[in-house]
């Protein structure tokens, strides 16, 4: 009898596993760990939120079995949403289905689509539900290099031209997780109508749609004319309203999609806790104005995680979105790659990271950093910082 069951064998090691024994083993031992590493909010839900769902689970009623697809309010405020913020129009009945979370989302929308066999192109470096989910689903993954949007759309190209069967599908992920790269409406235009050409539908992650910097807005995929011929889009309220714990997200778009998708959750679960979907709708349908000022706090963080680290001997690339920098390993640590790097990071100066191999073999040579600590935290890890890169260059003069 084989140790492990089929789709457990189709995972790799959990790249995370070995930074996160570090981080433990050290906290044991009493010592600060400044953690950048999970993408995990750390900002308090807005209070009106907070209220309208303590008002509502005191409603006995709201504490019975909810709707897979998420009750029509939820479904209403998130079609409401994507009209104001996009422009795009859909039927909150046919084209709208509530998640628990963008993740559970993708994951069972790659089990409603996916035959043993079938192949999807996913970016790398990426999100590794983007492929993970698929991988478990009995799909073959095809990873394009995807250190711009620029290459990732030509190497698509490529793979289409040499993938049998011709894929099914094709993963979209902007504001990146974890590059932070940003795109344009006309980067959805090229992928959409290169999908249409080969029969592909897009899947577009797009988590991060309310944490940018730039005074434009991200787009999304559904504002081109006729993507929801083959689109189909995941969100989430984790990130835009702090809510990352109370597991809401949405898929929207294609109808064919949307149907497989409500189709699988029926049988799986049976959507979150009512009063969560109220309060996530409160959130969508109420003001804004919080929205507004959590991206201030991860734009400031932004601000002085770059400034500090470039004064302590680490040059951050600023990012344009999402709560995470996409770095390159500093040139003197290079060789080590990203899992060893972040280890010894933790160990000389208390600094978790998420090493860039646990997003695809071609984030090796990088490391993701969350915007999850305050400022006056940022600061302290840039002295650490700073302090762990004059004692490994001490100690290389020395050797030489």
């Amino acid at each position: 009898m084989q140790s492990d069951f089929y789709k457990i064998r189709r995972l790799p090691p959990y790249v995370f596993g070995e930074v996160n024994k570090v981080k433990a083993r050290l906290r044991a031992k009493g010592v600060d760990i400044i953690d950048f590493g999970m993408g995990n909010p750390d900002l308090p839900v807005p209070e009106h939120i907070v209220e309208k769902l303590c008002e509502t689970a005191r409603k006995p009623r709201t504490n019975r079995y909810s709707a897979s697809k998420g009750i029509p309010g939820i479904r209403r405020a998130i079609a409401g949403y994507y009209d104001r913020r996009f422009g795009v129009k859909l039927n909150p009945d046919t084209q709208v289905v509530a998640t628990l979370g963008s993740k559970e989302g993708f994951a069972n929308l790659a089990q409603a689509i996916t035959a043993p066999g079938d192949v999807i192109i996913t970016p790398n470096p990426s999100y590794p539900i983007h492929a993970f989910g698929f991988i478990m689903a009995g799909g073959v993954i095809r990873h394009i290099e995807a250190h711009s949007p620029e290459q990732y759309l030509s190497g698509i190209g490529r793979a289409v031209r040499h993938s049998v069967p011709p894929p099914i599908a094709m993963v979209l992920c902007y504001p990146a997780n974890p590059t932070a790269q940003v795109v344009d409406l006309d980067f959805y235009k090229d992928a959409i109508a290169f999908a249409k050409k080969h029969e592909m539908f897009v899947l577009s992650d797009m988590a991060y749609s309310e944490i940018y910097f730039d005074d434009v807005p991200p787009p999304s995929a559904l504002q081109v004319p006729g993507a929801t011929d083959v689109c189909v889009e995941v969100n989430t309220l984790s990130k835009t309203y702090s809510m990352a714990g109370f597991r809401v997200g949405f898929a929207l778009g294609n109808e064919r999609l949307i149907s497989a998708l409500e189709r699988v959750k029926s049988y799986l679960d049976y959507g979150a806790y009512t009063p969560i979907q109220v309060a996530a709708a409160a959130a969508l349908n109420g003001p804004q104005d919080c929205v507004e000022e959590i991206r201030q706090t991860y734009k400031a963080r932004r601000d002085v995680l770059v400034e500090s680290f470039a004064k302590a001997g680490w040059n951050i690339p600023s990012p344009r979105a999402s709560m995470f920098a996409w770095a390159p390993l500093p040139e003197r640590f290079a060789h080590l790659g990203s899992v060893e790097f972040a280890k010894r990071l933790m160990e000389g100066a208390e600094i978790a990271v998420a090493p860039g191999a646990g997003f695809g073999e071609y984030g090796d040579g990088y490391i993701r950093i969350g915007l999850v600590e305050n400022e006056q935290r940022i600061r302290q890890a840039a002295r650490n910082l700073k302090r762990f890169l004059n004692s490994n260059a001490a100690a290389a003069e020395a050797a030489e």
